[in-house]
């Protein structure tokens, strides 16, 4: 194996014109960032890599600061030949000192990558768990009063104070980006059409991701999940950040597998963000 010294790398962040060579630094390792996914991150914070001298991108991290005291880190890729160099660090090192020291950044860590950030500070407070489906187990679920829909621009404003009072701090922007993305974007209303919680799908190249998704109580969520993925004919991905057993067992008989329990870990804080236990799933990895 070939290997290559940083001597000749340059660190910048990337722009519309990196996306390709994301997705290919992405799919060298065997992660599935596409075009979409990517420049939702670029809409909604910054991507910080380095290029050699022939410009491919060999490195890469991105963060997502949100709207008050809370930023997220992800996409920390490094190209195989030019490992062992601090590249991983120096990416991330650009992404916390892009936001203050009062900023408690948040990421999900890969088992490689978890050394790295016990150095840099960050402390372990959590898990998410990874499950895939691949054929979807549908189920009759009473509604009791509710009712599902397509998000329509006067939900908006709720979406967001519930995304706010389950993730820990309001994500305005992103959750503009995301739904402009997404597959499919549905609120859940009550017995008198107030919005009480909402998901989002997200077609990626491998699973239908679905997530955020927001709700009173599990069986809400499973009325939400059921609702974005009982005509879908694919691949299924879900990151839940509960240890809810009912909601858990709940998804197995759906025909969800975990795959993995990776740690969140966080910098300038010693716990998780306070939230309200709504959250059933996470955006994505990268978004925290």
């Amino acid at each position: 194996m070939d290997t290559y010294t940083k001597k000749n790398l340059k660190l910048a962040i990337l722009g519309e014109n990196d996306i390709d060579g994301l997705v290919s630094l992405s799919q060298s390792v065997g992660w599935d960032y596409d075009r979409n996914e990517i420049r939702t991150v670029m809409s909604s914070g910054k991507i910080f890599g380095h290029k050699n001298e022939f410009g491919q991108i060999v490195s890469s991290a991105a963060i997502i600061p949100y709207d008050t005291y809370i930023a997220s880190i992800g996409m920390v890729i490094v190209n195989q030949d030019y490992r062992g160099q601090g590249l991983g660090k120096q990416t991330t090192q650009a992404c916390v000192n892009l936001v203050s020291d009062q900023t408690s950044i948040m990421l999900i860590a890969t088992p490689e990558g978890k050394p790295l950030y016990v150095k840099m500070g960050f402390k372990e407070v959590g898990n998410v768990h990874k499950f895939i489906c691949n054929i979807y187990v549908s189920n009759k679920l009473l509604s009791e009063g509710l009712e599902v829909v397509e998000l329509q621009e006067c939900d908006f404003d709720k979406v967001v104070e519930l995304d706010k009072n389950a993730f820990g701090d309001s994500r305005l922007e992103f959750l503009k980006n995301r739904i402009i993305q997404s597959y499919q974007s549905l609120v859940l209303k009550d017995e008198i059409g107030s919005v009480i919680g909402f998901a989002l799908s997200i077609q990626g190249p491998l699973n239908l991701i679905l997530g955020p998704i927001v709700a009173p109580d599990y069986k809400a969520a499973a009325y939400l999940i059921n609702h974005l993925a009982i005509n879908y004919k694919g691949k299924l991905r879900i990151d839940i950040p509960t240890e809810d057993e009912i909601f858990i067992n709940w998804l197995r008989d759906r025909g969800f597998e975990k795959v993995s329990q990776p740690p969140i870990m966080i910098k300038n804080l010693d716990s998780m963000p306070i939230r309200n236990k709504n959250l059933y799933a996470i955006a994505a990895q990268i978004f925290g």
